[in-house]
């Protein structure tokens, strides 16, 4: 318990990354097509247009590797009290947000940028904590 106490801002802050990323490429798993939908059109007039599968993969694949590093890193937290696991968890954390970030930019959807730094916030205070 006195270990949980310690790390109670980290736990939680890995927590809130793990379910935010595992959610995230679940519901993209389970709906490709849709995702691939609304994307397509979302980029339409981007420089990524022609690139949306290729990079709705790599989205997903970072999406996932953040959610299970930082639940991984959960999980070293509570049996040594460190978490090497999980800070990677929060730098591959921030990267995806920073890439999602740029998406938003170059499709000048300016609220959807706004929302990300939302995340973004956390998870780079995380990496500044796990330092």
């Amino acid at each position: 318990m006195e270990l949980i106490l310690a790390h109670a801002t980290e736990i939680l802050l890995l927590v809130f990354l793990t379910i935010t990323f595992l959610q995230s490429g679940i519901d993209k798993i389970l709906d490709w097509k849709g995702n691939m939908g609304w994307l397509t059109g979302h980029f339409s007039k981007s420089i990524f247009k022609g690139s949306v599968p290729l990079l709705l993969g790599v989205i997903l694949i970072m999406e996932m590797l953040s959610g299970i590093l930082c639940g991984v890193g959960m999980i070293q937290f509570f049996m040594d009290g460190k978490s090497t696991i999980g800070f990677y968890g929060a730098v591959l954390s921030s990267t995806t947000l920073l890439m999602l970030l740029l998406g938003q930019r170059v499709a000048k959807d300016y609220e959807g940028a706004r929302t990300i730094v939302v995340y973004l916030i956390p998870a780079v205070f995380l990496v500044y904590l796990m330092q």
